[in-house]
């Protein structure tokens, strides 16, 4: 059964409290001693090594220096904020359908300056076309078994992805060959889909690469995820919603893109590879 979103909230906190207990036996402190270097009752530091408390911003940074830690206080922030959404069931983001989880990300776009898509399955949502779109939620809510509110959820999909090529921003994306092979829908829809990316890659704000089937990997294929600007990366499971945005989670998923980038092909290569499957289609 998949975990669900408080449990999965808790084992975060349960998480960063294992994380904190490490920093106080490698400093080679007692609870107590900690206590009196932080100022507060000793108590208080029992209730966060056992996760009956969640400690504040100010708290862990006091953790971190009375441990000789300062370099670690920024990560364990962003974890212990991101505690609640760091995994989000889809079956509670879409029990009143899917349009909701389409419009829940607007804020995020409109914050976003610089997108980085890599995709290993589909084409990145920014790059659907309509049909391609409807084809792919109808699937989706056929098998996460969700309302049907398809056509809302493509228009509400289709209204967030315009952010992206709105107000100087800029797409990076990085697909797999496969995303080219992969039919979702049928071959009229794939071909108007891959149309599609070969118009997209001669926007100026828009940087396409492939990477090919035959390339020597230095990265093997991942899940899908986006990078939005460097503060935050999210990951889209078969259950779930993840949003990572602990600074050196981040940096790993940065990084990860890099290679990603570097193994692709761009440009007229990267045609090619578009076209060959354009005309596989038959």
């Amino acid at each position: 059964m998949p975990t669900s979103p408080s449990s999965s909230a808790q084992a975060a906190r349960v998480a960063l409290a294992a994380r904190l207990g490490e920093l106080l036996r490698d400093a080679g402190l007692k609870g107590g001693e900690l206590s009196a270097r932080c100022g507060w009752h000793p108590a208080k530091t029992s209730r966060i090594l056992h996760a009956k408390i969640n400690p504040s911003d100010s708290d862990i940074r006091a953790w971190c220096r009375a441990s000789g830690a300062d370099d670690q206080a920024d990560d364990l922030i962003a974890s212990n904020r991101a505690a609640d959404s760091l995994y989000v069931e889809w079956r509670r983001l879409t029990r009143t359908g899917l349009r909701h989880a389409q419009q829940a990300r607007v804020p995020l776009y409109t914050n976003t300056s610089l997108f980085r898509a890599y995709s290993s399955r589909v084409v990145p949502g920014a790059l659907q076309t309509r049909e391609y779109a409807g084809a792919l939620l109808r699937t989706v809510a056929d098998v996460r078994r969700t309302p049907d509110d398809v056509a809302d959820a493509v228009e509400a999909r289709l209204a967030r992805s315009s952010v992206v090529f709105e107000g100087g921003r800029r797409l990076v994306a990085v697909l797999e060959e496969s995303v080219l092979r992969y039919r979702i829908g049928d071959e009229t829809v794939m071909a108007g889909q891959l149309g599609h990316l070969l118009r997209a890659m001669s926007m100026p704000s828009v940087s396409l690469g492939v990477i090919p089937f035959t390339v020597q990997r230095t990265m093997w294929p991942t899940e899908t995820f986006n990078l939005f600007d460097d503060r935050q990366a999210g990951v889209e499971l078969l259950s779930a919603q993840v949003s990572v945005t602990a600074p050196t989670d981040v940096a790993l998923y940065t990084q990860a893109f890099t290679r990603f980038a570097q193994l692709a092909v761009h440009g007229s290569a990267a045609r090619s590879l578009i076209t060959a499957a354009l005309a596989d289609l038959g």
